[in-house]
């Protein structure tokens, strides 16, 4: 299987050079600044599970992206439009894309661009960051990823990507349905970002206050309930275990999202929680809080803008 990794930042360099590492055909797609680096110093990756380096293949902008089987997305929502114009001269022949976007809103504008059967679901768990000097740290000791063909055949192109990552080191699972993953993990998201953002907290900030346990659990039940409505009911122990993760005292979990917003950058705010909102008032579920946290980033959106 012949990769394209669009970019090579926290998510892609991480997930496409363990997959060089491993000996699979990878290329990344760059901008010049970024094929410098490489060039002269390689894709550097810090990880708890081993320091490595590569040395790339490359692509940028204006190359011949023929003759890929999987392109591999990883950009932010709001930089979707750009990026399916940078991979479109790659997505003909049979070639397919596996998003890692968070969320779940992005398939629809996918399907629309290179066609349902061309795009497959993915999601991942990684805390990663490319650095000032061109370095991808992973932050945690935690590498998962998931992959599927959304109507649940187990088809050569998903078995050839699971021979693949079973060749890493990574935690990789090719799920018999990957859409209830992405949506478990949008719940789960949107509760995150939404809460630690509106809270300016991490998750055991909040959850050592008086109220701030009740109001997280509040929140994830809200999500799940839409996910339910959507087709996607959550597993139990889905919800028991991030009912855990997100009333502990002692936790130190912020969103990315609330790293963005801190930091004056972009944020996901119509992916994540303005998804997760809409959908809850589509279905007639109670969304005060998803209201709260959206109407507080979209301020921000505002004030940054």
């Amino acid at each position: 299987m012949k990769t394209l990794v669009l970019g090579a930042g926290g998510v892609g360099g991480y997930f496409g050079a363990r997959l060089a590492q491993a000996g699979s055909d990878v290329t990344f797609l760059v901008r010049p600044r970024r094929a410098a680096n490489l060039i002269e110093h390689g894709v550097r990756v810090q990880s708890p599970h081993g320091d490595f380096t590569i040395q790339p293949q490359l692509r940028q902008a204006g190359e011949s992206l023929e003759g890929f089987d999987l392109v591999i997305l990883t950009c932010k929502a709001y930089d979707l439009d750009s990026a399916m114009d940078s991979i479109a001269p790659a997505m003909d022949r049979g070639c397919a894309v596996l998003p890692l976007l968070n969320g779940i809103a992005h398939l629809e504008r996918l399907d629309a661009r290179f066609g349902r059967d061309n795009v497959l679901g993915g999601t991942c768990h990684i805390a990663a960051t490319l650095t000032a000097d061109g370095v991808v740290k992973q932050l945690h000791d935690v590498h998962r990823i998931m992959y599927g063909e959304r109507d649940r055949r187990i088809t050569p192109r998903i078995e050839a990507l699971d021979a693949a990552f079973r060749k890493t080191p990574v935690e990789a699972k090719l799920s018999p349905d990957i859409e209830l993953e992405m949506w478990e993990k949008v719940a789960f998201l949107s509760t995150l970002a939404g809460m630690t953002c509106l809270m300016r907290g991490s998750v055991g900030a909040i959850a050592a206050t008086p109220d701030g346990a009740a109001l997280l659990t509040r929140y994830l039940a809200a999500c799940c309930a839409v996910a339910e409505a959507n087709g996607h009911k959550p597993r139990d122990a889905f919800v028991e275990r991030m009912s855990k993760t997100l009333t502990d005292p002692s936790s130190t979990l912020t969103a990315s999202m609330l790293r963005d917003l801190q930091g004056g950058g972009p944020v996901e705010a119509d992916h994540i929680v303005g998804f997760m909102l809409g959908k809850a008032r589509a279905a007639g579920i109670e969304d005060t809080l998803l209201a709260m946290a959206y109407t507080h980033l979209k301020v921000y959106e505002a004030q940054r803008s």
